[in-house]
């Protein structure tokens, strides 16, 4: 179980008594993490919550500007405030705070966006137009609202399980926007075991962002093509996808591990640069939370 801070305890239950949806949590390190705010998007006609990272400094050095990651989450078990998943049960704060404080990282801001379900793609009707609004709408304001420096390089997104598939995803589709991406756990699967994805999985899981009620090869449509980060590692040029840094991260025993092994496999015969890590664990959140320092490392390696 992961134990709480007595002031992290505190913020919450003044939170809850005055009513409010959000609050700041001071870190030791002197670094801020805003939970859980709202972001009014016009694309998906409804509020967007989104927690962030400060790191220590960032008050008190009103002209300095950071580079920024996207931090995304996993598949929610319970789809309520996603956008906490690594501070509250990641830690992010803290180990990012750590590392900072011992020279290993830069000062960064990490951008904790809900995605709920979506995969971090739109749905394949067109309904929920999710990888829209993240690119239209919630970096531009991400970068008006923070002081971020926005260049591509200083840009980049990491996550874990269905949100390492959306950070390779969004990565390797939008390469003006990220330098790279790095992914623990990714939620890829390869050609088989989307083709054998039994049908009530395929339709809670799959259906919304490929298309429903597909079965067999009809499964490896276009729409599989143009987001699967397998897919794309395939086809898209191998000079663009050497222009940025990919690091993939899969325990031993993670169920996920055939998919990490094909997008190793595809990167290596195409020669595209990647590093890709195995180390012993699953899909569990003391894996994730014991690679997370490492993956922001890697990216950070654009520019610091």
């Amino acid at each position: 179980m992961i134990q709480l801070s007595v002031a992290r305890i505190a913020s919450c239950v003044l939170a809850l008594l005055i009513g409010v949806s959000s609050f700041t949590v001071h870190a030791q390190d002197g670094g801020r993490v805003l939970e859980s705010r709202d972001f009014k998007s016009q694309v998906l006609g409804k509020s967007v919550r989104y927690s962030v990272y400060l790191p220590a400094g960032y008050e008190s050095s009103p002209t300095r500007h950071y580079p920024t990651v996207y931090l995304l989450h996993g598949m929610p078990f319970d789809p309520v405030d996603s956008e906490t998943d690594w501070i509250q049960q990641g830690s992010a704060d803290r180990l990012v705070g750590e590392a900072i404080a011992s020279g290993r990282l830069p000062p960064m801001i990490l951008v904790m966006p809900d995605a709920g379900t979506t995969w971090y793609s739109n749905s394949a009707d067109g309904k929920v137009r999710y990888e829209d609004m993240l690119i239209e709408e919630f970096i531009p304001f991400v970068d008006r609202t923070f002081r971020t420096r926005p260049q591509r390089l200083f840009r980049s997104a990491v996550g874990l399980s269905m949100g390492g598939y959306g950070a390779m995803m969004l990565a390797m589709r939008h390469p003006t926007l990220f330098s790279g991406a790095a992914a623990l756990s990714p939620g890829i699967r390869t050609e088989q075991e989307i083709i054998a994805t039994d049908d009530a999985s395929w339709q809670r899981y799959f259906g919304p962002i490929y298309g429903a009620n597909l079965q067999g090869e009809a499964r490896l449509n276009d729409v599989w093509r143009a987001h699967s980060p397998l897919a794309l590692a395939k086809t898209l040029p191998v000079e663009q996808l050497n222009r940025q840094r990919w690091w993939i991260d899969m325990g031993d025993d993670d169920f996920l591990s055939q998919g990490g092994d094909a997008m190793h496999t595809v990167l290596k015969q195409r020669g595209i640069n990647h590093e890709y890590r195995v180390r012993d664990g699953g899909h569990t959140w003391l894996y994730w939370r014991t690679g997370l320092v490492d993956a922001l490392e890697f990216v950070a390696g654009a520019y610091w």
